[in-house]
């Protein structure tokens, strides 16, 4: 309690789990000085697939409601007003140091790697975020994965632990990510007893009655709308993921009811790692990742890039049918979807497929598919872009990796 009344964050716990209520307009906020509501937090995940796109089909033109979207990015048609398509970025550091590891490991740090047996890389974009905004949600980061990281050294000599963390800490080491749905639905419900047969949303449901006994009928249909994504993703974790469309796709629903009921406001997903393994017979597709992006103007490759993005999509779907505040929970949030080259074929990394979603509550300018493969080196380094979601999210930094100031544009 609050001496407005009840806070933003409203936490109710009950036989060793906890659910955390999602934005509500009826309930008064921590007020500023003057009596304002707080604006509501801001938020950013990084979604990373790995070897690149098929380049054919992997475009944007125009503006807004008239922009148009290649075959691979057409599943981001319902949020294209929401969207940026940013080409012709790089990492300098991860280009001409080896295929794989080295594109990888440098990608959302922007800082060389070394060759050899020690593993040690630089802090990441997403742990930076975290370490100056992320103490103000219960878990500064959540760190999840739909693939199990590679073990021993690739032929280049660089460690495979680079193709496939996609988070680093300020020590350099790697971030342990959470492949097991139900583990990372049990962290944010802060859920103990595994062996419990009571639903999370059982436990608590009579602490949300009185919690909330005053709402607005509007928020009681939001909360009511809440409950129920989560009984359902709870279902389905404990029912378990029968292929990597189920795993993802939980993946996807626990970042977002983290976002909406603030749990956390940083996340990592790694779809496929670098050098993937993960097959798609579903996707009518013979061979796994990494080799079918051998032929990355395939149609095959691209019906598997184009489901990747679609798991994009499918995030900020659930992120945009979330209300907060004047707009939804996808509003104040960036989604940065990239991988670590454009073609698998060449081994290209001169320039990197990148994709955001959402606002950050406006700070962002969003419908637009922007330019900057000719503008020079020092203007197209992808550290500015993390330079610019830094600032925009109230987490600025003076330097990151190779960038010393924002994308201009952006």
């Amino acid at each position: 309690m609050t001496t407005n009344g009840i806070s933003r964050r409203v936490v109710l716990r009950a036989a060793g789990a906890a659910i955390a209520l999602p934005w509500l307009e009826s309930l008064p906020a921590l007020a500023s000085a003057r009596g304002q509501r707080a604006a509501a937090p801001k938020r950013f995940a990084v979604l990373f697939m790995g070897n690149g796109v098929n380049g054919n089909h992997w475009w944007a033109r125009g503006r807004g409601a008239a922009m148009q979207l290649g075959r691979s990015l057409a599943p981001l048609e319902p949020v294209k007003r929401k969207i940026n398509v940013i080409n012709g970025l790089f990492c300098e550091p991860a280009v001409g140091n080896g295929i794989h590891p080295a594109q990888t490991g440098a990608l959302l740090s922007g800082v060389p790697l070394a060759g050899g047996p020690a593993v040690r890389s630089a802090i990441t974009i997403d742990q930076a975020i975290a370490a100056r905004a992320g103490d103000a949600a219960p878990i500064p980061s959540l760190t999840l994965a739909c693939e199990r990281p590679a073990r021993g050294s690739h032929e280049t000599g660089f460690s495979l632990a680079y193709s496939s963390y996609l988070s680093w800490d300020r020590a350099g080491a790697p971030v342990p990510a959470e492949i097991d749905p139900r583990a990372a639905f049990d962290r944010v419900f802060e859920v103990r007893a595994r062996g419990r047969r009571a639903s999370v949303v059982d436990c608590v449901r009579d602490r949300v009655r009185h919690a909330v006994r005053s709402v607005s009928a509007s928020d009681a249909a939001r909360l009511d709308g809440y409950l129920t994504r989560v009984r359902d993703v709870e279902r389905r974790v404990e029912f378990g993921a029968t292929d990597l469309r189920d795993r993802i796709r939980l993946m996807c629903d626990i970042v977002a009811l983290a976002f909406q009921a603030d749990r956390t406001r940083v996340a990592s997903l790694l779809l496929a790692r670098d050098l993937s393994s993960l097959g798609y017979p579903f996707l009518r597709v013979n061979g796994d990742h990494h080799s079918v992006s051998h032929d990355d103007l395939s149609d095959g490759y691209e019906r598997i890039v184009r489901f990747h993005v679609r798991q994009l999509a499918y995030l900020a779907g659930a992120l945009d049918a979330m209300p907060e505040g004047e707009g939804t929970v996808l509003d104040n949030c960036c989604l940065l979807w990239l991988s670590n080259m454009w073609s698998g074929w060449k081994h290209d990394n001169r320039k990197l497929p990148v994709v955001t979603i959402g606002g950050l509550g406006g700070a962002l300018e969003t419908g637009r598919a922007l330019e900057y493969l000719y503008a020079g080196d020092e203007n197209r380094r992808l550290c500015a872009v993390f330079l610019s979601i830094a600032a925009k999210m109230g987490a600025a930094l003076d330097r990151f990796g190779d960038a010393d100031a924002e994308l201009e544009g952006f």
